[in-house]
């Protein structure tokens, strides 16, 4: 393992424990947040279905 490996698996194991901690202060905020992230997602995937659809049906 080189330098640059070793130092971005310490940054990376720092980044997700500061990022564990986050979550788990945060821990309403981020339920909100996922929850808005559902709703958007299945929003776009009902828009592209319907587009999808429209053009099945045109063939």
């Amino acid at each position: 393992m080189d330098k640059m490996g070793v130092g971005a698996l310490i940054v990376g194991i720092i980044l997700l424990a500061l990022g564990g901690y986050g979550v788990y202060y945060f821990q309403s905020e981020v339920i909100f947040f996922l929850k808005g992230v559902i709703g958007i997602a299945a929003l776009v995937i009902g828009i592209f279905l319907v587009i999808f659809g429209a053009l099945l049906i045109k063939e």
